[in-house]
């Protein structure tokens, strides 16, 4: 089993539908066995599955000791693809139960997961360094890097690489990639903004590229990955490349 955390520093670089149609290419593509957990507040990993966060247990739950993993996954549309869905309970769940006065605490995801029988567990994390995001670093094998040609999102990615390296100093951690989103290949500033992340993370910079594609929104309304409502478009291929890319990474 291999276990990625998707990362990035910063909200609004795709990095939950990189999560999705990564899973789902897997899933779809590859006949692989994959489970997906939604470990962001937001949840919008859940929704763009067609799942009501309001309606389904979380992780916090199963963190808790209260319930078992295989309590609160949840089978999607697309076969051999599962969801452990989010809530807003994620959101402080380090601070309340049986977590609070655990001083190894971010470590219980890694033991949770170690459990399972998958082929890939693919980890949506918050876009920040908060403990839900070092949990997910500490249970990964591999963390993919997401981030946009962009000012603040290139930035981000420096502090985002002194956090992976502090957790890689502790526990076995490799950064996969970075995955770039929204890409136009006619922007002005392209060439630095490459260059940055080359600097930031050598060699790690993945030469697929995801185009900005008003499908894979359209998707999401449906709860469905782009693959489903839009088989042939930019943006499907675009997936199934970067997917191609990082399963010869691995």
């Amino acid at each position: 089993m291999k276990t990625i955390a998707i990362s990035s520093f910063k909200g609004g670089t795709a990095k939950t539908s990189v999560s999705l149609h990564l899973g789902a290419a897997l899933a779809k593509f590859h006949k692989a066995k994959v489970l997906l957990v939604d470990f962001d507040a937001q949840a919008n990993l859940t929704t763009g599955l067609g799942f009501d966060p309001d309606e389904y247990d979380s992780m916090a739950p199963v963190l808790q000791g209260e319930k078992t993993l295989d309590e609160v996954i949840l089978n999607t549309t697309i076969p051999n693809l599962d969801l452990v869905p989010a809530d807003t309970w994620l959101e402080r769940v380090e601070v309340t139960g049986s977590l609070a006065s655990d001083r190894y605490s971010h470590e219980r995801l890694k033991h949770i997961l170690s459990e399972q029988d998958y082929d890939y567990v693919i980890i949506d994390t918050p876009p920040s360094l908060c403990w839900l995001t070092e949990s997910a670093l500490i249970a990964a094998e591999h963390s993919l890097i997401c981030a946009t040609p962009e000012f603040y999102s290139i930035k981000g990615l420096e502090r985002l690489a002194s956090f992976i390296e502090s957790i890689g100093d502790r526990h076995p951690l490799q950064v996969l990639g970075v995955a770039l989103s929204f890409w136009n290949t006619r922007g002005k500033s392209n060439e630095a903004f490459l260059e940055v992340i080359d600097q930031t993370f050598p060699e790690k910079l993945l030469e697929s590229r995801i185009r900005r594609d008003i499908k894979v929104s359209e998707a999401a309304i449906f709860g469905k990955p782009v693959f489903e409502t839009a088989g042939k478009s930019r943006s499907a291929e675009d997936y199934q490349k970067l997917t191609e890319e990082l399963l010869v990474r691995l």
